[in-house]
């Protein structure tokens, strides 16, 4: 080969030598390039990682893990106990930040916010979480959804099916938690509610008194719809505020049931002042209402009275029900019905009766008072506030006292004062004052951002008469030193308003603080189409068999309340009433005025779950047809039509029997354990 060709080959191609390598180098520069991206990649994995890791040691605060949508809460074992779904948005998390106890966020999916979880170290035992989801721009709702966890949850409202536990049927869009009249609504929440629930997890909740409070439920989800919203609704805004909504509540997890319950109520709930007379306790009170209805004159007030005695029954007081007055709003009896009211009395009186009187807030519109609570302002008004507002009640139409008015209080007070003076009456039955008759748009003299504080206001009404009064309501209401009766029941034995609905409801109000309990009247109300029994004569008269049960449960209940007599049926109920009358007097109602010494300080339920003493056995928090009276006296009604045997579940620990049997080996169940008809079982604990 030429050289020329040589050095023209040489320039243009290289040598081998250096193709070679050149061809060889390549995998080593991509090899490096690829090691250069994977330590890159390597680096920015660990840096998110380690901001994945601050953001979640940020976003926890003690046993509790925030996320965007929720937050859950642990035990000390790790479990999930408490878990709650934000569902009207989504928190930005990158606006969140921790300080000290506090965690706090400042945007959502929708705005802005004022969002944060506060950690509170109450004692030892018990860590609360102080939530709050306020709203700064949106007028929308704020919906934190509560589930279950495979727990059981207890409290919130008397309600006209009533189960314990609470078992939600459906689905239920929330609605305003406010108290109603569920005799006539029966989907609605009842008289006596609290913004509080308990959970056998050893988890309580309570909402903030400030929340515009809506209550509703998902059976499929099994979740409690906490919401809070004034579109649509009747809460309003303070004055001078933005209608924008605020859902804030308190969360405090227990060693268990029993403990974190006290603490809550210690911490929550107003205590009464003073135990109401002991004589109600001891004696029955005996209403003409279940009996008369409105037809009561003194005449068959008179026999009433007379028969009580000639059966030789004791008597703590005699309820004068509807109607005594010539109108509905009048302090005064009608001269027709009650021709000699003060003879009447003082023949009562020399027999050894004392006669409470029933009473209300309406003044109808027919009544002579009507024009005088309109001209002095005593009406709760339209929203102008210039015209007072009708209602429909179940007597009729008329207005409604406003008690935020201090005048409209002293004037219905006076009334009372007087009438009290007049005959010498022992006391007053109040009914209603549920916020439900009040008209859907109204003002009063004291604006209600919350209209159950009108309930309140009402329950006030009772305290100088309180030693034998009576109320059906009760919000915010525990101080009141009364007896609290739960709503009208009918003479049935299922879970609404009837025999089965009764262990149900006192367990739920005295889990929400209302411990001085007036269980309604023996045998129902005797409301024609809805009692199980039939007509005796003109009348309609509970099933026997239903009326002594109830009659034996009701010796069990802190007072006792006959309407319908024991004489209405036979002589064998006449005995069997005797029977069960001087048992409550003997054994039931000393340990009863003990126990309500003690609620002045605690606040702990007279009438008890089974899982107060037994808060580590499952069977005990699902039991609804016995309970305790205190730790340590344990009572099993039978509740079925035809039965006279029931299954009983002894909680562990030495138990003796009525009829003097000893159980050593507990927990229990007694199985088809026998109860004869004029029986009660019932069960005290041996130490």
């Amino acid at each position: 080969m030429a050289p020329g060709e040589q050095q023209t080959a040489g320039g243009a191609g290289g040598s081998p030598l250096k193709k070679k390598l050149a061809h060889e180098g390549r995998p080593l520069v991509m090899a490096g390039m690829l090691g250069c991206v994977l330590v890159l990649a390597a680096v920015v994995s660990w840096c998110y990682y380690s901001a994945s890791l601050r953001k979640a040691q940020l976003l926890k605060v003690e046993l509790l893990d925030l996320n965007k949508d929720g937050f859950i809460i642990h035990n000390q074992t790790g479990a999930v106990i408490f878990s709650m779904t934000f569902r009207s948005g989504t928190l930005d998390l990158d606006s969140c930040s921790k300080e000290g106890n506090i965690l706090s966020c400042t945007q959502s999916d929708s705005g802005k916010l004022n969002f944060f979880i506060q950690t509170v170290q109450t004692k030892d035992t018990v860590m609360c979480y102080r939530v709050r989801w306020e709203e700064l721009q949106n007028e929308r709702s704020v919906e934190h959804a509560m589930a279950y966890n495979d727990s059981h949850w207890y409290g919130g409202a008397e309600t006209a099916t009533q189960y314990w536990p609470i078992r939600m049927q459906g689905e239920k869009a929330p609605q305003p938690f406010v108290t109603s009249d569920v005799y006539l609504n029966r989907n609605a929440f009842g008289g006596i509610l609290e913004r509080y629930w308990l959970s056998s997890n050893a988890t309580a909740i309570k909402i903030n008194d400030s929340v515009p409070f809506h209550l509703g439920w998902s059976e499929k989800d099994r979740t409690l719809r906490f919401q809070a919203r004034y579109q649509d609704s009747p809460f309003r805004p303070p004055e001078g505020q933005e209608p924008l909504p605020e859902l804030s509540y308190r969360v405090c997890v227990g060693s268990d049931v029993t403990s974190i319950h006290k603490y809550m109520v210690r911490r929550y709930f107003p205590k009464p002042i003073k135990v109401p007379s002991p004589e109600v306790f001891k004696q029955p009170l005996w209403s003409t209402w279940a009996l008369h209805k409105t037809a009561v004159t003194q005449e068959k007030l008179l026999r009433f009275a007379s028969d009580i005695t000639k059966h030789s029954f004791k008597c703590s007081h005699l309820e004068l029900d509807d109607r005594y007055t010539a109108d509905y709003g009048e302090f005064d009896f009608d001269p027709q019905k009650f021709p000699n009211a003060s003879g009447m009395f003082d023949k009562l009186r020399e027999d050894g009766f004392q006669v409470s009187l029933w009473t209300h807030p309406f003044i109808n519109y027919d009544s002579i008072n009507f024009g005088v609570a309109v001209e002095k302002g005593l009406f709760v008004r339209e929203p102008s506030g210039e015209l007072p507002a009708l209602v429909r009640w179940w007597n009729g139409i008329g207005g409604i006292l406003d008690f935020t008015n201090p005048e409209a209080r002293e004037w219905y007070s006076s009334h009372l004062s007087m009438i009290k003076a007049r005959y010498d009456v022992t006391s007053f039955k109040f009914d209603a004052g549920e916020t439900s008759y009040l008209p859907r748009q109204f003002s009063t003299l004291v604006p209600l951002s919350d209209p159950s504080t009108f309930t309140r206001y009402y329950t006030e009404m009772a305290i100088p008469f309180s030693e034998r009064a009576e109320l059906r309501v009760g919000y915010q209401s525990q101080d009141i030193s009364c007896f609290f009766r739960i709503i009208d029941r009918d003479s049935v034995w299922g879970y609404e308003l009837g025999l089965k609905s009764i262990i149900p409801t006192v367990l739920t109000i005295s889990i929400l603080g209302y411990q001085f309990v007036l269980p309604d009247m023996i045998g129902g109300n005797a409301y024609l189409n809805r009692t199980a029994g039939g007509l005796n004569g003109k009348n309609v008269l509970p099933d026997r068999e239903l009326y002594i049960r109830w009659l034996e449960l009701s010796a069990f209940m802190p007072a006792m309340q006959f309407s319908i007599p024991p004489w209405a049926y036979d002589n064998e109920v006449v005995q069997i009433a005797q029977k069960f009358t001087e048992l409550h007097e003997t054994l039931v109602a000393p340990r009863v005025l003990e126990l309500a010494g003690e609620v002045l300080k605690t606040g702990d339920p007279i009438i008890r779950p089974l899982w107060w003493i037994a808060n580590v056995d499952e069977a005990a928090y699902k039991i609804d047809s016995q309970f305790l009276i205190g730790d340590d006296l344990m009572v099993a009604p039978v509740l079925e039509p035809g039965k006279q045997e029931r299954d009983i579940y002894l909680p562990a620990g030495r138990w003796k029997s009525y009829k003097g049997e000893h159980f050593d080996k507990g927990p229990m169940y007694l199985t088809d354990y026998p109860v004869d008809l004029d029986e009660i079982a019932f069960f005290t604990r041996v130490y």
